[in-house]
């Protein structure tokens, strides 16, 4: 999972985005969904207003929803309420006849009784899982075993060749074990000269990290853990990576994949590099330099990790409202229905219900293709709404989408991205995450302009908001995408009430907690929002522009490479 909170850029630590979260079988037909709510049950009203996001809202995080695990009970309700929401607004099935799309999908579950034992300089350690680290694989092996692996500090486990920049330069890869720090060279010592200053780039993100270690042939890759440099804090890690995990199956994904991946605590980490006659603060230091060189740890890794591995499909759900004019044509609005679950086996509240993440995201979708479906001009391109699953591991559900779009990705004009919305109230500005990325600015700002509004971009630019949410599959493949939210220097309180209020809810996030507030909601700002949103959809579906990206945008080439003409 990706994503960021709710007013996020306005604190660090308080703005963690773990985009790393359950399906139905494949064998399970969709008509064969338990029973959800019926939408008759409120009476909806064509504007976009609070009492009808608030009842989406409130349905979709109930514990009757047990949390959107996709591969659960919960999934089969959610997929089932969607269907009958855009049934109800009037949309037509988006995928060949239906309102489903199936995603095949690999769940693993990896053993919490797994130990990591270090073996250094005739001692050996044994750190347990959760407490020390957690690690996962992607194999779909049901035992992966790694054993007397060498391990190496990599720095920041980044080959970059436009930075100048190789963390892996000199040495044969195959079977050891690397370990790394999160974010980008530079961060930890303040260096603004190095990759991209303050602001995180993809070769930050922990995937990334786990991706180039796989391409080097590792046997095992592990981050070290600290919460400046992930934005979050040990126990988000923990949430995310203990339980179900998903993965798209290898023939839909054939990029090369680590046999086991993890992360270290601090405390670990700091152990292990003393162990090796280390210190971890000057290694950051070192790490940092160019011309930086692999350090052996002087400790060998052994792991024996098995897993419950078991094949199934989840779904996304797409809707479609075709254009007067040029139907072929289309604006994309997405959000992820998917959440934690239900962690069995937890005491006390163990449904992760997501009101927040991402419930309010989907229910903004519903509104938006409600006030669609009754605008007058109807607009002249059509409208896609599409809710994803399996963001929570690691955007997959939108990532298949774009391999296997239902809709020609020339053909999408524009994708508008909604993903755990503001419920602070009314703002003075709003937050474009990845700021001057694309022409959709353009677009954007007038409507905002319009409602006393500025735009700006997000303040806590290190911890790569960007890259945490489903648009970012969209980007990669060259579609324009606009993932904004709501403003942080309130109406009611300024930038103060905006810090507290994300400070607030990084209390909730990828928590039980995470749930439906009606008491202190404050929904006109939500709304705000969804009209600002949706005014970016209208002027683009009924109208003749086609933006791009801004030039220098490393997205731009794909999209100009994909409008170019069929060749004959």
């Amino acid at each position: 999972m990706s994503r960021k909170l709710p007013l996020a850029a306005a604190v660090l630590a308080a703005t963690s985005l773990l985009a790393a979260c359950k399906k139905p079988d494949a064998e399970a037909p969709a008509a064969a969904a338990p029973a959800a709510p019926a939408p008759a049950e409120h009476a909806f009203a064509p504007a976009i207003n609070e009492a009808d996001f608030a009842q989406l809202v409130k349905t979709l995080s109930s514990d009757e929803f047990e949390g959107r695990g996709p591969g659960s009970t919960g999934e089969e309700k959610t997929v089932a309420y969607l269907e009958a929401q855009m049934k109800r607004i009037g949309l037509q099935p988006g995928n060949n006849g239906s309102f489903f799309q199936d995603v095949p999908m690999v769940e693993t579950t990896a053993s919490e009784g797994t130990v990591l034992k270090l073996e250094s300089n005739g001692k050996s350690r044994e750190l347990k899982f959760g407490v020390d680290f957690v690690a996962g694989t992607r194999t779909g092996e049901k035992e992966v075993k790694v054993d007397a692996s060498e391990m190496v500090f990599v720095g920041y486990g980044v080959d970059a060749p436009e930075q100048q920049w190789n963390d892996y330069a000199g040495q044969d890869w195959k079977g050891k074990t690397v370990v790394m720090f999160v974010n980008d060279p530079g961060f930890h010592v303040g260096d603004e000269k190095l990759f991209e200053g303050k602001r995180m780039t993809y070769y930050g993100r922990w995937t990334y990290k786990f991706e180039e270690a796989a391409r080097k042939g590792a046997a095992a890759a592990f981050i070290v853990h600290d919460t400046p440099g992930a934005s979050y804090g040990w126990d988000v890690v923990k949430n995310s990576w203990s339980g179900a995990q998903y993965d798209l199956p290898a023939k839909d994904d054939p990029e090369r994949r680590i046999p086991v991946q993890g992360w270290l605590t601090a405390e670990a980490a700091k152990q292990l590099f003393a162990d090796a006659g280390l210190d971890l603060d000057a290694s950051y230091k070192a790490a940092n330099q160019r011309g930086f060189k692999p350090v052996t740890l002087k400790t060998k890794a052994s792991i024996d990790l098995k897993s419950t591995i078991s094949e199934k499909n989840s779904r996304n759900v797409v809707g479609v409202l075709p254009g007067t004019d040029r139907k072929d044509e289309a604006v994309l609005y997405m959000a992820h229905w998917d959440h934690l679950g239900k962690h069995e086996g937890e005491t006390g509240d163990n449904i992760y219900n997501g009101a927040i993440d991402n419930a309010t995201g989907v229910a903004g979708i519903l509104e938006i293709a409600d006030a669609f479906a009754h605008q007058e001009p109807k607009p002249k391109r059509s409208l896609v709404f599409l809710a994803v699953t399996l963001e929570e591991s690691g955007l997959l559900g939108s990532k298949y989408y774009v391999a296997h779009p239902t809709f020609p990705l020339n053909k999408i004009a524009a994708v508008i991205n909604i993903d755990a919305m503001s419920v602070a109230g009314k703002a003075k500005d709003i937050t474009v995450v990845g700021f001057g990325s694309s022409e959709l600015e353009d677009v954007l700002k007038p409507i905002a302009a319009a409602q006393g509004r500025t735009l700006h971009g997000e303040t806590s630019v290190q911890s790569g908001f960007y890259f945490r949410s489903d648009h970012f599959n969209f980007a990669k493949a060259g579609v324009p995408a606009l993932y904004a939210d709501g403003g942080e220097d309130l109406i009611d309180g300024g930038t103060e009430a905006g810090k507290r209020a994300a400070e607030d809810y990084a209390k909730h996030y990828h928590s039980p907690s995470d749930q439906y507030y009606p008491e202190t909601w404050k929904l006109d700002g939500t709304v705000q929002d969804l009209e600002t949103l949706y005014g970016v959809g209208k002027e683009i579906a009924g109208g003749d522009k086609w933006p791009n990206w801004y030039p220098g945008n490393p997205f731009k080439a794909a999209r100009d490479k994909m409008m170019q003409p069929a060749a004959k």
